[in-house]
């Protein structure tokens, strides 16, 4: 460990390190699925008929966004995810059928000290508990550490967001604490559940992700044969 010459702890120095590169509007693919900078043109149908493959909105109750009441509403919601940079929005597009199942960002993208959230993951229920969705994670965290060189991935929900959290643990972020009354959103107070992944995780949770998404992972009918386990 660095010390001062008072005696004091220090991080360790980073002379060579420069601010990253800002997440760019790109295609990312992957062999199940591939990420696709959001256009309405392109994927505004698709992403109305996935979020209204059920009649109900539970899947939106921890968003920071209402579902849609209509397409139009839908379409205006999609076109909005077009229109930013921070966050930087991206469709998950299946390989097979070429059709957008959900969008998931990078967001708050701090470039000065190698930070950045995946947030706004907005997953449909044709998407939800998919070998596309955990692919989408893969291929957004392989973005940032591998091709970025970012130094840590954040994730955050709401605290009663049981579903995310399990989420977030599954896909290899830690938990590291909560922050209460973090803020307040569609009109009731939010304590914010934080999670990690930084540079240093990212070489066992990559080879983690590449063996569970092997083919050879999946049987016949597609049911994986070992489970998405970080901690093996």
């Amino acid at each position: 460990m660095r010390k001062n010459e008072y005696g004091q702890s220090l991080g360790p120095a980073m002379p060579e390190f420069a601010p990253r590169p800002a997440p760019a509007r790109q295609i990312i693919e992957g062999r199940y699925c591939r990420l696709e900078p959001v256009s309405l043109s392109k994927h505004g149908q698709d992403l109305y008929q996935a979020h209204f493959s059920i009649d109900d909105d539970r899947f939106w109750t921890y968003l920071l966004s209402e579902k849609p009441k209509d397409r139009d509403e839908c379409m205006a919601y999609v076109e909005s995810l077009t229109n930013t940079t921070d966050p930087t929005h991206y469709a998950v597009v299946d390989q097979k059928t070429g059709k957008a199942l959900g969008s998931l960002s990078l967001m708050r993208i701090d470039q000065h000290n190698g930070v950045v959230e995946i947030g706004h993951v907005n997953f449909s229920p044709l998407l939800q508990k998919t070998t596309q969705a955990t692919e989408a994670l893969y291929l957004l965290l392989n973005y940032v550490f591998k091709d970025l060189g970012y130094r840590r991935c954040e994730w955050k929900c709401d605290n009663f967001n049981q579903p995310s959290k399990i989420a977030a643990t599954r896909f290899g972020f830690s938990f590291e604490g909560v922050f209460r009354q973090a803020i307040i959103t569609k009109g009731r107070s939010r304590d914010t559940a934080w999670f990690a992944i930084i540079d240093q995780d990212w070489p066992e949770l990559a080879q983690n992700y590449e063996r569970w998404l092997a083919p050879s992972n999946f049987d016949a009918a597609g049911a994986q044969k070992s489970k998405l386990n970080h901690k093996a």
